[in-house]
């Protein structure tokens, strides 16, 4: 965005510069929202929301007891060695059944003369963790093993995508909302002969994304102090890059949103057409979302994520968290989002400028690019 910043006199005063035109925007714009008991809700529900997956999986990983299994004179020492069992001991083979009947064990061992020399009793299926813990393992030597486990990357990676989603969704569909009623109630006639249409984007912009990087920042200060007060020091550690980055990322990124949602929506004049003009964008958002959650653990998709600066502000950052991303990547990948979102916003206030003043039908793309 471009224009002439020096004060512009006006039947004798001084009309504010671009840069003040455009603060005066933000400030309306974040007074407005937080202002809002809608907003305050949901961004208080998304730090509950946070907070509570912490503090819920760990008490239940802490509560998660060790397997319930009964033995007999001839079984207690199959079980002898193997850790991570609640044994009890039963008098006979009909009594551990009927441990297993009331449901105060989960399974029997009872001797066969077989070759193994023993029989699982269980009540409605067998009970595999428990399979596992007397099954006879050879010993497994990893030559490039993971620093994270499988289910941790999952959270992960849905806790960024989670975030990344509901927060460009949220202030989105804030200035799309804002861009169509101050055309439909006429109220931009008013504001743009008082400041430049781009001062008018600008603010929108600057205001509704220093709210939505706001907010990631507050997520991120409450998930490490519950994390930090649920024990999970180590965890913080290993996150604490990724999540850096992760807001990096989304301030730059969210500027590139913002601008396509407000230059999209002002091709419309009805709340009712604001979908069609903006859910090209709204998918642009979803397509990160999903892909990093069923693609957390492929390292040519998460690479590709990386370096488009849609999906960049979530795949870098687990790339970073994996420890599979060198240390210039995410220079490289944020400079590329830097050099697009220059683009995009020049662009998106060309179509902002044509379109705002054009009410009735919707405005086509290509007539507001042409002005």
């Amino acid at each position: 965005m471009t224009a002439n910043t020096r004060p512009r006199t006006v039947s004798g005063t001084t009309a504010p510069t671009f840069w003040q035109s455009a603060t005066l925007v933000a400030e309306r714009e974040i007074i407005t929202k937080l202002r809002s008991k809608a907003f305050l809700f949901s961004a208080l529900f998304l730090l509950v929301l946070i907070i509570g997956s912490i503090v819920i999986g760990q008490l239940v990983a802490q509560n998660a007891g060790d397997p319930k299994v009964a033995t007999v004179s001839g079984t207690a020492s199959i079980v002898a060695g193997v850790d991570g069992l609640d044994v009890t001991s039963a008098g006979s083979a009909e009594e551990a059944e009927e441990l297993v009947r009331n449901g105060d064990v989960e399974a029997a061992i009872l001797p066969t003369e077989d070759e193994l020399g023993y029989r699982l009793v269980a009540l409605e299926s067998a009970p595999s963790g428990l399979v596992q813990l007397l099954s006879v393992r050879p010993e497994v030597e990893l030559l490039d093993p993971a620093d994270q486990s499988d289910m941790l990357i999952y959270f992960v990676a849905l806790g960024f995508g989670l975030v990344f989603f509901s927060s460009a969704i949220t202030f989105g569909a804030t200035i799309s909302q804002s861009v169509v009623e101050e055309k439909q109630t006429r109220v931009v006639e008013i504001l743009m002969s008082a400041i430049p249409a781009r001062a008018l984007l600008a603010g929108k912009v600057i205001g509704n994304s220093a709210l939505a990087l706001g907010q990631i920042v507050l997520t991120a200060i409450a998930a490490t102090l519950a994390l930090a007060l649920t024990g999970q020091q180590n965890l913080v550690g290993s996150l604490g890059p990724s999540v850096l980055w992760f807001i990096g990322f989304f301030g730059i990124g969210f500027l590139l949103l913002a601008a396509l949602f407000a230059a999209s929506s002002a091709l419309v004049s009805r709340q009712e057409d604001v979908g069609s003009v903006t859910t090209p964008v709204t998918m642009l958002v979803m397509i990160p979302y999903f892909l990093v959650i069923f693609f957390n653990d492929n390292d040519l998709v998460l690479t590709i994520m990386s370096y488009v600066p849609f999906s960049a502000p979530v795949g870098m950052p687990m790339r970073i968290f994996l420890g599979e991303a060198q240390w210039w990547e995410p220079i490289l990948s944020l400079a590329i989002i830097v050099v697009t979102t220059a683009a995009v916003v020049i662009a998106g206030a060309r179509i902002y400028e044509n379109s705002l003043l054009r009410t009735g039908p919707r405005v086509k793309l290509s007539e507001a690019l042409k002005g």
